[in-house]
């Protein structure tokens, strides 16, 4: 199982709309992934409608210890995508986290009862510094962070998620190394000069940092992301071919792309996604199959 977190301590990047929309094109390629909503604004808990709803949700996860995942995990309509529920309405989890003995490891002793379930986790976080969000990264395999191609957003990057990144760093003598960091390039226009000259930029900042990679793919500011939130759908199945005359290309040729790097192991599986779910590959998807 693969953990992800998805991180910035700049709102607005669009950390709720990568995960959302990998999720379902994981989900899509036959895998069984879960989405964590761990933001207080739980805008990825209403990003997709649901086919189940459980009771509970993140704060019963993790104040309780809830191990009874049909208390906490719903799913949604995406076959093979289930999501555990922001409901901390009250921002309680922070303070309860902060004086817990194990508060920011708690989500990491929890994942071993998940492996047997899931492929791949997602974790959508604040945008802000937090002790749910060191939680997340300490739990996760790999942070991923979006960054708009602007000269303040990589300076934010710099300041906030990279001093995220070193404050953890001391957990390493627990045996729990800092995960990996890949920075997504988020909302690019194709024709703009600026944006490219940024891209180039935090290229060139972070090739000497180890653990820092910026990512060979970025997302281009296309309306289909806006609109396949809007009828609660992955952009891949909004937009799986590329219009005319326009330079980006399709929203599913964007995310597949995203979804290779990411994870190299399923390159097979993401290659069979289709934009209509009915010729999505549908090998691995019963219950406590592992793939």
């Amino acid at each position: 199982m693969q953990v992800v977190s998805i991180i910035s301590t700049k709102g607005g990047v669009g950390k709720t709309t990568t995960a959302a929309n990998l999720g379902g094109l994981v989900a899509d390629a036959g895998l069984r992934v879960l989405l964590l909503d761990l933001d207080v604004q739980p805008t990825l808990s209403s990003y997709y409608e649901l086919a189940h709803r459980a009771q509970g949700g993140i704060y019963e996860l993790l104040a309780f210890n809830e191990r009874d995942l049909g208390q906490v995990v719903s799913r949604t309509i995406v076959a093979g995508l289930d999501l555990v529920l922001s409901n901390d309405h009250r921002g309680e989890l922070n303070t309860l986290l902060l004086h817990a003995p194990d508060g920011r490891l708690r989500l990491r002793h929890l994942l071993p009862m998940l492996a047997p379930l899931y492929d791949l986790v997602l974790i959508d976080t604040q945008g802000a510094r937090s002790v749910l969000l060191e939680m997340a990264v300490l739990a996760s395999h790999m942070a991923l962070s979006p960054v708009t191609p602007e000269i303040l957003a990589a300076r934010e990057l710099r300041r906030g998620t990279m001093q995220l990144l070193e404050d953890i760093a001391p957990y390493r003598h627990l045996g729990i190394e800092t995960p990996p960091l890949h920075l997504l390039i988020n909302r690019v226009h194709p024709v703009s000069t600026n944006a490219r000259m940024i891209q180039q930029a935090l290229r060139e900042l972070f090739q000497e940092h180890a653990g820092i990679r910026v990512l060979d793919t970025d997302v281009p500011a296309i309306e289909a992301y806006p609109r396949a939130a809007t009828r609660g759908l992955p952009v891949h199945r909004v937009e799986h071919r590329q219009p005319a005359g326009r330079v980006a290309p399709a929203a599913l040729d964007t995310m597949r792309t995203l979804a290779n790097e990411l994870f190299p192991q399923w390159h097979d599986r993401f290659e069979q996604v289709a934009g209509h779910p009915s010729r999505v590959l549908e090998t691995g998807r019963h219950h406590g199959e592992r793939t």
